[in-house]
């Protein structure tokens, strides 16, 4: 029997609990944990997460993903730390740049997957 674990969705079902996790101590406890503020661990736990999905996907041999993946992550990071409006453009502009390249590149392997005979 062939058994298989879809590990990115895995890796980004982790990454977004920790990510409410961080919101709900804030919520409900404090405003920052180990001195961060629990907004800036959220987003960062999902930079993290796309850095996580880059590295999965570098070691499948997809490396447009991997590459369009950190790119995201990287701009995610950028806006997480950003003390300023441009560093928040320019994190914005990679994350729309990797996360639209991810976008467009899976739209089109799920149609490519439809038209291949079985």
């Amino acid at each position: 029997m062939d058994e298989t674990v879809d590990v990115q969705a895995v890796t980004i079902g982790v990454g977004t609990v920790v990510a409410i996790a961080a919101l709900v101590y804030g919520a409900a406890v404090g405003d920052s944990l180990l001195g961060v503020d629990t907004t800036t661990l959220a987003v960062g736990a999902f930079a993290l997460t796309f850095g996580a999905l880059a590295v999965l996907h570098g070691a499948y041999g997809r490396r447009d993903f991997a590459a369009a993946y950190g790119v995201a992550g990287i701009g995610l990071g950028v806006v997480a730390v950003a003390s300023s409006g441009f560093g928040v453009l320019g994190g914005y502009l990679l994350l729309a740049v990797g996360g639209g390249y991810v976008a467009v590149a899976t739209v089109r392997a799920r149609a490519d997957a439809r038209t291949l005979p079985q």
